[in-house]
């Protein structure tokens, strides 16, 4: 019998492969556990036409976050934080901080996706890496002023 791997099945193949079993395995194990369908000309077909669409939506995707890595990386950001009466910062920057002011400047973006090397404590020009996927990581660029 011939299936069409949904799920990669180790000692057997990779999801999106046709292979040819015993049709006890086929039926009892691979079709009843999800991990496969059987090969007709629909679900083959079917199958094409779903990777293609996920192909598209992935470039589509990669696509946008390419322009807001260019878009963050040509971006003045300004964080205006009180100072104490020594001229240091009451607290330090965070992660936080940034994601609030990218957000004042209209691009939301989660503060889980904004590294920064060290603690900010002092007014000045920094950067910080923002890991937005696919592999593709912005350099962020703000400047730190007392208000």
């Amino acid at each position: 019998m011939k299936v069409l791997l949904i799920k990669d099945v180790k000692g057997l193949g990779k999801a999106g492969e046709i292979k040819d079993v015993k049709d006890g395995y086929g039926k009892n194990f691979l079709v009843a556990k999800g991990f496969a369908k059987l090969a007709t000309d629909e679900v083959i077909q079917a199958w094409q036409e779903e990777q293609k669409r996920k192909a598209e939506e992935e470039a589509k995707e990669i696509a946008h976050l390419q322009s807001l890595k260019e878009k963050l990386e040509n971006l003045n950001l300004v964080i205006a934080k009180k100072l104490g009466a020594n001229g240091s910062l009451f607290g330090a920057i965070t992660n936080h901080d940034i994601a609030d002011a990218l957000k004042e400047q209209g691009i939301e973006i989660d503060k889980k996706i904004i590294h920064i090397d060290h603690a900010i404590k002092a007014t000045g020009s920094y950067e910080a890496d923002v890991k937005l996927g696919h592999g593709i990581h912005a350099k962020l660029k703000f400047e730190v002023v007392g208000a």
